[in-house]
């Protein structure tokens, strides 16, 4: 139910002017999000606070949103103060998973595009996202907070260090590290991103992976996907590293939801369910590329 208190603060604030009305918007996985239609036009309100368990800070958050819009990608925000963010709405459509499939070309020449871009529109200290760092941490997480899957933890490291492991070294890029179908959005003329939450420093792969893995890509849509993506066509080495790392993201995706069990409670949302889900997506993963590159294959 929502607190009244909460629609009153959104309907104060200070960009908002003339009769204003609050809706939801569904489908974060982790924060709130209401529409405002005001004297000006349509706005996109996001509730969030810090939420440091995943190496989330709204303040870097706001700046790289801030940073996205300057170079084209992302829509302008209008405000912001501490847990709430207000962007300019976007008349687009939300990407399913098939249109992800369905556009691997498009989707890569995006990525490439962000990570050639970002860099020079970014203020501040740098933050460096390594997904198996993060696996790691989620890792002692999970222990600390004596998970319901806290006896797979061992095991889960092991085949994180073996994916880790089967990467190439790459150019160091601004990744947006978050790429679910629905952080696309589609105006009929560009694509563009949102949710800036774990924005920062990476190789190129942890996004084309994650967007090929998210999206549930077929081989073909996810090679077309990291050719456009790196602008050439991979050779074996970068080809076993992008297999590793849709793994990776589907074992970060998993861990993740774990730790959202610990300490998240968004509205309409199955965290379980969703650890289930992407488990599942996970251990299909790991025997492809098994039985791909081998069983004890790094």
């Amino acid at each position: 139910m929502t607190d009244p208190a909460t629609l009153d603060h959104i309907r104060a604030l200070p960009c908002f002017s003339g009769r204003i009305d609050v809706e939801p918007l569904t489908g974060g996985l982790s924060n709130e999000s209401w529409l405002v239609t005001d004297a000006a036009g349509r706005h996109v309100v996001r509730l969030g606070r810090d939420f440091p368990f995943h190496h989330v800070d709204r303040k870097r958050e706001v700046m790289t949103a801030r940073a996205a819009h300057e170079a084209g990608f992302a829509p302008r925000v209008e405000y912001s103060e501490p847990g709430i963010m207000v962007s300019e709405f976007l008349d687009a459509k939300t990407f399913e998973p098939a249109d992800v499939r369905a556009n691997p070309e498009r989707i890569g020449r995006l990525i490439r595009d962000f990570h050639t871009t970002m860099p020079r529109h970014i203020e501040g200290a740098g933050f460096m996202f390594w997904v198996f760092h993060v696996i790691r941490d989620y890792a002692r997480t999970l222990k600390a907070g004596q998970s319901r899957m806290a006896d797979q933890l061992p095991a889960w490291l092991e085949i994180s260090d073996r994916l880790e492991a089967a990467q190439s070294p790459l150019p160091i890029v601004f990744g947006h590290n978050d790429l679910l179908p629905a952080n696309f959005l589609d105006d009929g003329h560009k694509l563009w991103l949102i949710d800036f939450e774990y924005a920062g420093f990476s190789t190129a792969m942890f996004d084309i992976a994650g967007a090929a893995s998210n999206a549930e890509m077929t081989e073909d849509q996810a090679a077309a996907l990291l050719e456009a993506a790196l602008g050439s066509a991979p050779d074996a080495a970068l080809t076993k590293s992008f297999h590793a790392m849709q793994c990776a993201s589907l074992l970060r995706e998993t861990l993740w939801s774990l730790v959202s069990e610990l300490h998240l409670d968004a509205p309409g949302v199955d965290y379980q369910a969703y650890t289930a889900e992407n488990l599942a997506r996970l251990d299909a993963a790991l025997d492809q590329y098994h039985s791909t590159h081998g069983k004890t294959s790094s």
